[in-house]
């Protein structure tokens, strides 16, 4: 196996996760806390955060997502815009970082009692990618018994993260989610406009 990218991603977000689970002074450093960020020198956080998970499911999750759309879409990237395909998937990952929990920073920024970690909305980032690239590509889930394709599972993951944003309960960052899978969707099609061209030439020849 080589190391990609996304290899390199995967471990060092799992060292610096399972070394927060037992060090709650560096937990608690590197998550995001809009209250904190909004009163101090601790812009960091932005972006910090996504290096630790609240657990172990938390991490495998995330992680396990990552590298089954990450690998493909770096290669993607390489294939589609040659030698600037890795500093453009890395813009990708880390603009899907920064990107997603800006509406949460600009809601909880005066909330004490609000924080979050995890990579999940750059990995929204790069799962959304993938799919403009490859929006018939099959999913499968365990526990649903038939194949979905890749642009009906992108449809029903947005729409879902927007619902359960405005319901605003639980400690899950479904607009983290939401908007890291927006702004996978606009960068990519901000780097070549052609990919959102072919996305919907090739839903068309599905649907004809």
């Amino acid at each position: 196996m080589s190391i990609t990218i996304t290899i390199i991603i995967i471990i060092i977000t799992a060292i610096i996760s399972i070394s927060a689970f037992s060090n709650v002074q560096l937990f608690d450093k590197l998550k995001l806390f809009p209250a904190v960020m909004n009163s101090s020198k601790e812009s960091y956080r932005i972006a910090s955060y996504a290096l630790i998970h609240a657990d172990f499911l938390h991490l495998a999750v995330n992680m396990y997502v990552l590298y089954n759309f990450g690998s493909g879409t770096e290669e993607i990237f390489s294939i589609a815009f040659g030698t600037k395909g890795v500093f453009f998937f890395i813009l990708l990952y880390i603009g899907g970082i920064i990107t997603s929990v800006i509406p949460s920073y600009e809601k909880h920024k005066g909330n004490f009692g609000y924080t979050a970690v995890g990579a999940s909305g750059a990995v929204s980032a790069i799962v959304f990618s993938f799919i403009l690239f490859n929006p018939l590509a099959i999913f499968n889930f365990l526990f649903i018994p038939f194949d979905i394709p890749a642009y009906v599972f992108g449809v029903f993951y947005l729409g879902i993260s927007y619902y359960l944003a405005q319901q605003n309960k639980g400690n899950i960052g479904h607009d983290a989610h939401f908007f890291g899978a927006l702004f996978g969707i606009m960068f990519t099609i901000l780097l070549d406009k052609n990919i959102a061209v072919r996305f919907v030439e090739i839903l068309k020849d599905h649907w004809s």
